[in-house]
């Protein structure tokens, strides 16, 4: 039992955890700090949480574990002022798909003491954004990865690792380095993707989005996602991100010289181990 939960950050995922720790009443009091006023409300009356802030000094004060769910940019300018509030022994954690520049921040908030913060990321969200669609089940059957390191407080990755498992997440560590080109790799890789076959359609000529069919509309989805959010992802990962990229440039550019040099037979081979691979992934 979290006596004092502090949600940082009320959106799509912050807004979630907030539904799910309250079903599950995983919290005695549930604290949610934000900077739109009308949001906080919402959720104040909805039953999701307690108190409401637009401060963050007000609304970690006090807690015993803290949630960081803000945009990936402005995670790591906030965290030391959440360090600073929070107290001593709380316990700290994200919802960042980056991990290795929040993580180096919070070692050095840390100093020679033991890291009460333990980076988090769960894989789990939508096309869509902020509080208004947050669900309870976000997390259910989720894989939820933390980054702790050589530093961390054990019992501070426990309780982090018990609160995601509460959720209905499947909790696995990576080192945030690993993490980030993992992530890269499957998570922002294909929505850059998604944004450029969307662009190229647009040079093609916009009218072939007409006849556009479920295929290409599941394939592109996520292209409708926030611009703001995934400009900053990009960003904050933009080493792991190029090195993904060369790698689908390389996958892309050899199926096109065998489908340009009309090499049928070999095409089919190609196309039948990716098929293979994808089966594997379920």
């Amino acid at each position: 039992m979290i006596r004092r939960l502090s949600i940082v950050g009320l959106g799509l995922l912050g807004g979630s955890v907030a539904k799910a720790a309250r079903e599950a009443s995983l919290a005695r009091e549930i604290v949610a700090v934000g900077r739109r006023r009308e949001t906080l409300e919402l959720a104040l009356r909805d039953g999701v949480v307690d108190r409401i802030t637009t401060e963050v000094d007000a609304g970690v004060r006090g807690c015993d574990f803290c949630l960081l769910a803000t945009p990936v940019a402005t995670l790591e300018s906030l965290l030391p002022a959440v360090w600073q509030a929070a107290p001593r022994e709380a316990v700290l954690t994200d919802v960042g798909s980056t991990k290795g520049r929040i993580v180096k921040t919070a070692e050095r908030l840390a100093g020679s003491g033991p890291l009460r913060f333990v980076g988090g990321h769960p894989m789990a969200g939508s096309e869509l954004s902020g509080y208004a669609v947050a669900r309870a089940d976000l997390f259910r059957g989720a894989l939820v990865i933390l980054t702790p390191t050589e530093r961390s407080d054990g019992e501070a990755v426990a309780r982090v690792r018990a609160f995601w498992e509460a959720l209905g997440g499947r909790v696995i560590t990576l080192d945030a380095a690993a993490h980030d080109r993992a992530v890269a790799a499957v998570s922002h890789l294909p929505h850059l993707v998604a944004d450029a076959l969307m662009d190229a359609v647009l040079h093609l000529d916009p009218a072939f989005l007409d006849v556009a069919a479920r295929g290409f509309r599941d394939t592109t989805r996520i292209a409708a996602s926030s611009p703001a959010v995934w400009r900053e992802i990009f960003q904050e990962n933009r080493a792991a991100l190029v090195e993904a990229v060369a790698a689908f440039r390389k996958s892309l550019d050899h199926l096109e010289g065998l489908i340009d040099a009309g090499e049928g037979a070999a095409v089919e081979r190609e196309l039948d181990r990716i098929r293979q691979a994808r089966e594997r992934l379920g």
